[in-house]
């Protein structure tokens, strides 16, 4: 058998500092693609995470899903000797992680000024809610508060103009793991070309703007802020919508571009339907109106095989029985207890060529175990 490729960041050692999502996810997709993952943890229990129901083993399902195949290491950071630890372990680290408020690390004395001193090469990267300044770099907040901020939530009204919780950690994932994740990878890039460390100052509320580019274009070139219920894609066309079906199930129904519309209204029986822009409120309602007259399982009857942008909203569990995502492999990979019990790992989005094979489950580590082999603090 030909020797597998060494993955792309295999010899790569990360100190992480996080806790919770944000750090942890990061720092996931490394570990994925080779690295050495070493999270640092209070002696007070370690990453809060851990004790979050439901459980996995001894420890929370969150915990393990997000920290599997990392190592744990205990430093009591308020403390001399914990300090100077952290600062020997950074002479051997190529990648620095922390997740606490700005200026936090600089009073311990692990700020990246003074890290760079140790390890000029070191990419030193910070992730907050708000970034390193400005007047809301100080300010406590979750993902819900981040949505709010940047004019997200707002675009999630409904017909009586209440903002919904969105149901996906958006700030934390979208705004925080993924662009860390690939400005770390680019700063090692930049690294290897000779261009020496850096600090990263990732703010999770700034990346969220990305979301918005259409909403942005529109604005900023037309003066056409979005609306909930209004624009094309927060519930003012008639092409972009959830209808309800007879069996109190849901159609997501995007069928945007012409082709998609003018097939769609074919296939439904309403070709009067094909000029929605004369009325697309009413257009909406008729559309409404007819999908309401079966059940999604015969709507997906009628459309299978049509291009038309349209497909039943399934539950998470349902979604994770698809024949699709389990023809690609999606929960191939397996996170396993102290006992050898193991469930799905969580996917991420690391490429099948770079990730750890999926032969062998991934343990997530129990806390302080690796040390003994870094010297950390002892109860």
């Amino acid at each position: 058998m030909a020797n597998r490729v060494p993955q792309p960041l295999a010899g790569i050692r990360v100190l992480d500092f996080s806790t919770l999502v944000p750090g942890p996810l990061c720092t996931l997709m490394l570990a994925e693609a080779g690295a050495e993952v070493v999270k640092i943890e209070r002696p007070d229990g370690g990453d809060s995470m851990r004790a979050y129901e439901p459980r996995f083993g001894d420890e929370a399902v969150n915990f393990a899903m997000l920290n599997r195949g990392k190592r744990s290491l205990v430093l009591d950071l308020s403390q001399p000797p914990g300090r100077d630890q952290a600062r020997a372990l950074v002479r051997e680290a190529d990648v620095v992680v922390e997740q606490f408020r700005p200026g936090v690390m600089d009073r311990l004395g692990l700020g990246y000024e003074r890290l760079r001193e140790l390890k000029p090469e070191l990419i030193y990267c910070s992730i907050t809610g708000y970034g390193q300044h400005g007047p809301l770099s100080q300010l406590a907040a979750h993902d819900l508060n981040f949505a709010a901020e940047t004019g997200l939530l707002a675009q999630t009204a409904d017909a009586h103009g209440t903002p919904q919780l969105p149901q996906a950690l958006i700030g934390d994932i979208a705004g925080g793991a993924m662009p860390a994740t690939i400005n770390i990878l680019l700063a090692l890039r930049r690294r290897d070309a000779g261009g020496g460390g850096c600090r990263l100052d990732i703010a999770m509320a700034d990346s969220l703007f990305t979301t918005m580019y259409w909403g942005l274009g529109n604005g900023h070139a037309a003066g056409h802020w979005p609306r909930p219920g209004s624009d094309l894609v927060t519930g003012g066309s008639p092409r972009y919508q959830i209808y309800r079906t007879r069996d109190d199930q849901f159609l997501a129904v995007a069928p945007l571009e012409d082709k998609f519309w003018q097939a769609f209204v074919a296939a439904i029986g309403a070709p009067e339907l094909l000029d929605d822009r004369r009325d697309p409120q009413g257009t909406r309602m008729r559309v409404a109106a007819i999908l309401r007259t079966r059940d999604a399982a015969d709507w997906e009857r009628v459309l299978a095989g049509i291009d038309v942008c349209v497909n039943r909203v399934r539950t998470l569990d349902e979604a994770v029985q698809h024949e699709h995502f389990n023809s690609r492999e999606l929960f191939a990979h397996r996170v396993e207890d102290e006992v050898g019990r193991s469930i799905p790992a969580l996917p991420v989005p690391v490429a099948g060529v770079f990730r750890r094979p999926a032969s062998q489950p991934q343990r997530f580590p129990k806390l302080n175990e690796a040390a003994a082999d870094f010297g950390g603090w002892a109860p």
